[in-house]
C-alpha cells in the first residue's frame, strides 16, 4: 500500500520546525559547555535547580511514565486492549528517559562525571538510588523498544523472541518495579528541605503524590500521542483504548485528589491554601489542573470522539509539568531571591523536547510502531 508522503515525509513544516529548535539547541550547548554554568544560566546558590531539571527531569520522567504504565497493563494484567498502543508507549518512555539522562548531562557541573554514581556507590543517597533505577529502567526500555528494531532489519527469529512473553512479561516487571521506585525517590529527594519548602506541597506524601500523579501523566501523554499520531497518520484508533485512558487518568486524578487534601486536611494546613502566592499556586494547580481535567474525563469516558479528550489531558500534562515547577523553585520563594530562566536554558529546553518530536517520529516511520503497520511477533499468538 502506497504511503501518504504529507503524514510519512520527515520534511514536514513542523518537523523543520522541530529541527530549527534542535540546531538551536545546538549552539545553546556548546555555549553552555564553553563558558560554564554560571555564564550560560541564571542558577544560583539559592536556587540551583531551575528549568532543566524542573521540566527536563522531573516533568520530563512523570510524562514519560506511559511506558511503564501501559507494559503493566498489557504484559502484566492481561488487558489485550491496549496492546495496539503498547509499542507506541514504550518508545515514548524510552525517548524521554534518554532525553532526560541527556538534560542531566547540561545541567550539572562536571558532565563528565556523570558516570561516578555508577561505580562510586553512596547507598545512603537518595540520588544514588535515583541515579540506578533511572539507567536501569532505560535499560529495560531499550530491551523492550528492541523487537519493532528486529522486525525493522528482518531479524524474524531475534524479533520473535524479544516480543515473546517469557521476554517482555519480566521486562514489564522490572519496569514497574523500577518506575515506582525512581519515581518516588524524586519525591522523597524534597523531604529533605522542610524548611525551604511550603508545606502545602512539603509532606511525607510527597514519595506517593509523585509516583500517582506520574500515573496520571503517563496515561494523559499516551492518550494524547494516541490521538495525534492517529490523526497525523490517517490511522483508525480503537475508541475504547480513548475511553479506558480518559477512565484510567480520571480515576488517578481522584486518587491524587484525595491523596493531597486529605494529608493537608489532617496536617491542619487549610489555612495554607489562602495564604498568599504560595496558596493562589495551589489552588490554581488543583482546581485547573486536577478537578477540572478530572471532571471533563469522567464526563467523557464514553464518548468516541477523540479530540474531546485532547483538552482535558492537555490540561493534565500542564498540571504535573505546574506542580513539579512548584516544588522545585515557585512555592520555595523566599524575600530577595528571584529566578528566571536565561535564554540558553530555554533555547536548551525546547530543542530538548523538539528532539522528541523528531525522534519520535523518524521512528513512527521507519519502524513498526503503530498497529497498522503488522509485524510478527509470537506475543499475538
Amino acid at each position: 500500500m502506497k504511503k501518504d508522503n504529507k503524514n510519512t515525509n520527515i520534511n514536514s513544516p513542523w518537523i523543520m520546525m522541530a529541527l530549527v529548535l534542535v540546531v538551536a539547541l545546538v549552539f545553546a550547548a556548546i555555549y553552555r559547555f564553553y563558558s560554564g554554568l554560571g555564564a550560560a544560566t541564571n542558577l544560583s546558590d539559592d536556587t540551583p535547580w531551575g528549568l532543566w531539571i524542573g521540566v527536563d527531569v522531573l516533568a520530563g520522567v512523570a510524562l514519560a511514565a506511559g511506558g511503564f504504565a501501559i507494559a503493566g497493563a498489557v504484559y502484566i494484567f492481561n488487558l489485550p486492549k491496549y496492546k495496539p498502543i503498547a509499542r507506541a508507549a514504550v518508545l515514548t518512555g524510552f525517548v524521554g528517559y534518554v532525553v532526560v539522562s541527556i538534560s542531566l548531562f547540561f545541567d550539572i557541573g562536571k558532565p563528565l562525571s556523570l558516570w561516578h554514581p555508577l561505580i562510586m556507590w553512596q547507598p545512603h543517597s537518595i540520588m544514588f538510588e535515583v541515579t540506578w533505577c533511572v539507567v536501569l529502567y532505560t535499560i529495560v526500555l531499550a530491551l523492550e523498544f528492541s523487537g519493532p528494531y528486529f522486525e525493522s532489519i528482518g531479524a524474524r527469529k531475534t524479533a520473535a523472541i524479544m516480543t515473546g512473553r517469557p521476554v517482555l512479561v519480566p521486562l514489564a516487571i522490572a519496569g514497574v518495579t523500577l518506575s515506582f521506585l525512581h519515581q518516588s525517590s524524586l519525591g522523597a529527594l524534597f523531604l529533605l528541605m522542610p524548611g525551604k519548602l511550603h508545606h502545602l506541597w512539603w509532606t511525607t506524601m510527597l514519595p506517593y503524590n509523585f509516583f500517582i500523579s506520574a500515573i496520571a501523566a503517563g496515561l494523559a501523554m499516551v492518550s494524547f500521542e494516541s490521538i495525534i499520531a492517529a490523526k497525523a497518520f490517517h490511522h483508525r484508533l480503537n475508541p475504547e483504548i480513548l475511553q479506558g485512558l480518559a477512565k484510567g487518568t480520571a480515576i488517578t486524578l481522584l486518587v491524587y485528589f484525595i491523596f493531597r487534601m486529605g494529608d493537608i486536611l489532617v496536617k491542619g494546613n487549610i489555612s495554607l491554601m489562602f495564604d498568599g502566592g504560595a496558596g493562589t499556586l495551589f489552588l490554581i494547580e488543583m482546581i485547573f489542573f486536577v478537578l477540572i481535567p478530572m471532571l471533563m474525563l469522567f464526563k467523557n469516558t464514553r464518548s468516541t470522539n477523540g479530540m474531546v479528550v485532547v483538552m482535558p489531558q492537555v490540561l493534565v500534562l500542564l498540571g504535573v509539568v505546574f506542580n513539579r515547577l512548584n516544588i522545585l523553585f515557585l512555592a520555595q520563594y523566599k524575600q530577595g531571591v528571584s529566578y528566571y530562566p536565561s535564554i540558553v536554558e530555554m533555547a536548551i529546553t525546547l530543542g530538548l523536547i523538539a528532539s522528541i518530536i523528531v525522534a519520535y517520529k523518524v521512528a513512527i516511520i521507519k519502524l513498526p510502531i503503530m498497529a497498522l503497520k503488522k509485524p510478527y511477533t509470537s506475543f499475538d499468538n
